[in-house]
């Protein structure tokens, strides 16, 4: 029998009393660092967010729009289907894949709703977990800080890939090949659609073809993370060529995406996962067990952030006015927020480093 000791406010000491202080994430921690600073010019760039010139938060024009929009029509609030709201599925699979597609129009894509990039990761790695148990993820080296902790927390095995030169602050191409030929066969490559978290540093396009070529010839299977559509190059069409020059190789793939960067929408955790199958039976059985997983997560999404980025990017209200004006604002406060005169050298084409 289990001692119980008593303390002396009359508190009773028991098990949960052993639990340890948990690890802060580096990034978390640097973020509290920067909240709890009070110099007067102090300036956050660990995390990416859209500040004004006083560096007040910035709500994008488009969503304010969406918003005002919303609140017009007295939209209820209402319990989402598990799957999350059809609008904003069919929206964010055609701005990713492209609505001619032919993972699109052949019905190939089984799309649920997440808690943005982070709870669709998620998502995405349980049901690895349930579906292939002895696969192993590999991880580009480095990462974002939160991989590692999804895929642990999943009971995932995982190993890194080398990613980073830091002698030519570049991509160690060969590196990278070296080490996703050496994985074994039928692992999943997690890979960063576009401007890689943390270098910033993405493969030209003739290099993601030979990516896309070692990968098919592993039978290896692509997690893209794809957060930051429509910075890197300012169009988000050309930010999701990556995803889409596997999709046309009717390769089969998981892509993750959020919200929180792209459109700001940090505290509406708005994201999905798409898995691109080789059938329409396929990517229904993949759907039916995605939503057995997020119902045993979080039951429902939350339905505001999907009502914006389905209305700024879908065919509701704005269509491709709507899509420009977001393209637009990304590019103009995120050029202006690098730098007090907004003249930074870069230039809006895909580059090695953004």
């Amino acid at each position: 029998m289990r001692a119980s000791v008593m303390m002396s406010s009359g508190v009773e000491v028991g098990g949960l009393s052993s639990i340890g202080m948990g690890a802060e994430e580096p990034s978390v921690g640097i973020s509290a660092a920067f909240r709890a600073d009070t110099h007067e010019m102090k300036l956050d760039l660990g995390l990416g967010s859209y500040r004004t010139e006083d560096l007040q938060p910035y709500v994008l024009n488009v969503v304010n729009k969406a918003e005002k929009l919303m609140l017009e029509r007295c939209e209820d609030k209402e319990y989402l289907p598990i799957e999350g709201l059809a609008a904003f599925n069919k929206a964010t699979a055609e701005l990713l894949f492209g609505a001619d597609s032919a993972v699109i129009q052949q019905q190939r894509v089984a799309t649920v709703q997440g808690i943005s990039g982070t709870g669709s990761l998620r998502l995405a790695a349980a049901l690895i977990h349930r579906h292939f148990p002895a696969s192993k993820i590999l991880l580009s080296s480095p990462t974002w800080g939160n991989h590692p902790n999804i895929l642990n927390d999943a009971r995932l095995p995982w190993s890194e890939y080398r990613y980073y030169d830091p002698e030519t602050v570049g991509l160690d191409f060969q590196g990278m090949i070296s080490d996703i030929k050496a994985a074994p066969e039928g692992s999943f490559v997690l890979l960063h659609g576009c401007a890689h978290n943390p270098t910033g540093i993405d493969p030209t396009p003739e290099q993601w073809e030979i990516i896309a070529d070692v990968i098919q010839e592993k039978k290896h299977i692509p997690l893209f993370d794809v957060v930051y559509q429509g910075y890197a190059s300012g169009r988000v069409e050309a930010d999701a060529s990556s995803v889409r020059l596997f999709a046309a190789r009717g390769m089969e793939l998981l892509v993750a995406q959020s919200y929180s960067k792209n459109m700001g929408l940090y505290a509406e955790r708005i994201g999905a996962i798409n898995v691109v199958c080789s059938s329409p039976d396929s990517a229904k059985r993949v759907k039916s067990q995605l939503k057995r997983l997020a119902r045993a997560m979080y039951s429902n999404p939350p339905v505001h952030g999907a009502r914006i980025v389905a209305n700024v990017v879908g065919i509701q209200i704005f269509s491709v006015s709507g899509k420009r004006s977001w393209e637009e604002n990304m590019r103009k406060k995120w050029y202006v927020y690098m730098t007090k005169d907004g003249k930074n050298g870069l230039n809006w084409s895909i580059s090695s480093q953004v």
